[in-house]
């Protein structure tokens, strides 16, 4: 499968949906609230970090075969 922008926007936000999904269904001690203004730009900015990360060795990795 090719990966453009649309498509590895798309797998970024369900994947984060699934993640705050599970969070706020689960049985733990913690309020919504706490989940949605803490846990969830805290999950987004690391995806970010990771994505870029992620991007720039695939560059590096399709630089080195040639």
């Amino acid at each position: 499968m090719e990966l453009d922008l649309p498509k590895t926007a798309a797998v970024f936000v369900v994947l984060i949906a699934v993640g705050i999904g599970g969070l706020i269904g689960a049985p733990i001690p913690m309020g919504t609230d706490t989940i949605l203004m803490m846990v969830a730009p805290s999950m987004i900015v690391f995806g970010l970090i990771c994505l870029a990360i992620g991007v720039a060795h695939g560059q590096y990795r399709a630089g080195a075969t040639r």
